[in-house]
């Protein structure tokens, strides 16, 4: 955080962060985080919620979240459509199985986080590398689960372009298959090629061009929405990572008027 402390900045709208990282954090660190809380709005993007798993949720560990989302007056709360627990965590965020028994499991689980949260929450489409049990499409499960839950949607740009070559579907038509209604932010991030036909999705690397592409569609569909870039290793020197804030901006100016929309484009902390 000293880089930007030292020197915020302008073109920075919101930050998002991982409340599993914050909870119970005091200190120096507790106290970096409240400076700019108190500055700048947040959003909270959830790592281990894990909605899909057969697993009872975990009432305790959510009551800690909405604790500290309420102490940093944070009212957005976002997670992935995926499980990573059973019996223990993971480490890795797996694939629901795209049925109709899932879709009651998992809208059921979202409905009691959203009333424990006293929020709407939004669930993220998420990158996957097989479907097991498949017995719809993923567009089809995720507007079902989307409508069951009465929850909104963290639509991740490069999610559809990873699936989209993974698993040889028209990202284009994708993204446009999802309820506009719904959507309560984008998230943009790079990716690693491991071959023509197979992506990895790394937050790890640089937004390469047909993601940028895909993300001007979005816009021109949707208008334009809040958008954050994301970044979880080989973090280059901070002048790098606003610049493709930077691009994110001068997007949104193509799709929009500035004085629409006054918190556009942010950063993961």
């Amino acid at each position: 955080m000293g880089p930007l402390r030292d020197n915020p900045p302008e073109m920075v709208d919101f930050f998002e962060l991982a409340p599993e990282n914050w909870i119970g954090i005091g200190g120096r660190m507790g106290r970096n985080l409240r400076y700019f809380t108190e500055r700048y709005p947040f959003v909270a993007h959830g790592l281990s919620l894990s909605i899909g798993s057969p697993s009872p949720l975990d009432v305790p560990f959510l009551h800690r979240i909405k604790q500290l989302l309420d102490e940093h007056d944070i009212h957005c709360y976002s997670e992935h459509l995926s499980y990573c627990s059973d019996d223990g965590h993971l480490y890795d965020l797996m694939p629901i199985p795209f049925t109709e028994e899932a879709v009651h499991h998992v809208a059921g689980r979202i409905r009691l986080v959203q009333d424990i949260l006293e929020r709407r929450i939004a669930m993220e489409n998420v990158s996957y590398y097989a479907a097991p049990g498949k017995e719809m499409e993923e567009i089809a499960f995720l507007n079902a689960v989307l409508d069951e839950a009465d929850c909104d949607l963290l639509l991740d740009v490069n999610n559809i372009y990873v699936n989209s070559i993974n698993h040889r579907y028209d990202a284009e038509l994708f993204l446009k298959s999802l309820p506009a209604d719904r959507v309560a932010y984008f998230h943009i991030a790079g990716h690693y090629d491991e071959a023509d036909d197979l992506k990895i999705d790394t937050h790890g690397a640089a937004v390469i061009d047909p993601v940028w592409s895909l993300l001007q569609t979005a816009y021109q569909h949707f208008g334009v929405i809040p958008t954050l870039l994301e970044r979880d290793f080989n973090i280059p020197p901070l002048p790098e990572l606003l610049a493709e804030v930077s691009h994110i901006a001068h997007l949104q100016d193509i799709w929009g008027n500035r004085h629409k929309q006054s918190i556009r484009h942010g950063i993961h902390a």
